[in-house]
């Protein structure tokens, strides 16, 4: 009786904050402020890839998700053009989707082992995902001021998000990104130390009304990453062990 009490006192706390999340997304879905990516993720979804001729493409902008509730948040680069542009899912439907989510389900953070679409059934636990950029952008390089142009959702979410004690931050853009936000919401004074390698660790002093968060720095599990070795299995699953210690959620 009292883990169904704690339960139900855990959903009825992340409720409103459920719902400002979910119109952060729908405010995300319907952005049109990158003229540029929007023109490209429109006709990569009209083209398609050979292989999912068959498929409609989501085209639009890619919502947050994950856990109202969420302790840890991982923040990625852009959606992939054929991946998440497709699917309109953080990081699936592609290969750093295949090798991310084995790697949440092992930490206990996702649900199932393997992310094929919006309608696959995964569920986080504990975490949310989100990224810097919300369309696929070129040749996976977004421009400064597309960048700049959403970093106020990153601000938002954050913000939306008491429960948070832990980011994690795949590849160097993203960490650009999360410790910018930092500099804009005043939690850190500037960059200097803040400087992006793989396992590294930063922690940010407390605020008022906000708790100590720690930033984690991974690389991107992208292909050319994986399949280089640069980035392993091994390497990866330490960087989401160590983030359920600092979220308290061993």
């Amino acid at each position: 009786m009292q883990l169904n009490t704690n339960k139900a006192r855990k959903i009825s706390a992340a409720a409103p904050h459920a719902a400002r999340l979910e119109d952060l997304n729908a405010r995300i879905i319907a952005c049109e402020q990158c003229p540029r990516l929007r023109s490209y993720c429109a006709e990569v979804a009209r083209v398609r890839r050979r292989a999912y001729l068959d498929q409609e493409y989501w085209g639009r902008p890619v919502p947050s998700f994950g856990d109202a509730a969420a302790r840890m948040l991982l923040v990625g680069l852009a959606p992939g053009a054929h991946g998440s542009n497709r699917t309109g899912r953080p990081f699936t439907g592609d290969g750093s989707g295949n090798f991310l989510y084995p790697t949440l389900y092992d930490t206990g953070f996702a649900s199932q082992p393997v992310a094929t679409g919006r309608d696959d059934g995964m569920q986080l636990h504990g975490m949310r995902i989100n990224s810097v950029v919300r369309c696929a952008p070129p040749g996976n390089k977004p421009l400064p001021g597309e960048i700049a142009a959403c970093s106020h959702f990153v601000d938002e979410e954050i913000a939306m998000l008491p429960q948070l004690r832990v980011i994690v931050c795949l590849g160097k853009i993203a960490f650009d990104g999360v410790a910018a936000h930092l500099v804009r919401t005043a939690r850190i004074k500037g960059r200097a130390g803040w400087k992006f390698a793989h396992g590294a660790e930063f922690r940010v002093p407390t605020a008022a009304g906000q708790p100590e968060l720690a930033v984690l720095a991974s690389y991107h599990p992208s292909l050319q990453n994986t399949n280089t070795g640069r980035l392993t299995k091994a390497m990866f699953l330490k960087i989401f062990q160590r983030a359920r210690e600092l979220a308290d959620m061993a």
